[in-house]
């Protein structure tokens, strides 16, 4: 009986045989999928100029749909701790801080119930990364870098539409 996994490791095969695939660079993905046996080890144990430059090339609007990216943020941000959550609101804000937009014309844009990291929920810091993720891409890039947690609750099928070849190293381990 044939699993999701195998489903879709297939799918990922498929469309890389097609030649839908990144050109791997000498020291780059490669030596990622290399270095890490999975994207959940990548996310615990990367740097963050690895997460930075993986993420650069990787989480973007036109590689990976808002509407594709927006539920897997949410579900991702859902699973996070409280405290890192709040970490991602506070990074989420003094950035867009430096950009010119204040947290209460953020509270007021985009509907949060707060503009206070701490008292935001799951759903208020969804929202911020939506926002980033669309508006601002790297903004949003620069705070994922720097908060890995989310990183490992973003889905298989995400992950390998946004990572595409070095994803094909690490489902093939």
């Amino acid at each position: 009986m044939s699993t999701s996994s195998d489903k879709y490791k297939r799918e990922i095969m498929k469309d890389l045989a097609a030649g839908n695939k990144e050109i791997l660079e000498p020291g780059g993905d490669d030596a990622l999928a290399q270095k890490y046996n999975s994207f959940d080890d990548f996310a615990n144990r990367s740097s963050r100029d690895e997460r930075h430059g993986l993420l650069k090339r990787s989480f973007h609007p036109e590689r990976v749909p808002a509407a594709q990216m927006d539920p897997e943020l949410r579900s991702a941000i859902d699973k996070i701790k409280p405290n890192e959550r709040d970490d991602v609101a506070r990074d989420f804000f003094k950035h867009l801080k430096e950009r010119g937009l204040s947290d209460r014309d953020l509270e007021r844009q985009l509907g949060l119930s707060t503009r206070h990291p701490r008292k935001m929920n799951a759903d208020d810091v969804g929202k911020l990364a939506s926002f980033a993720y669309t508006a601002h891409p790297d903004i949003f890039q620069e705070v994922l870098a720097d908060q890995p947690a989310i990183l490992k609750f973003l889905s298989n099928p995400l992950v390998g539409a946004a990572i595409g070849a070095i994803a094909s190293k690490w489902l093939r381990k």
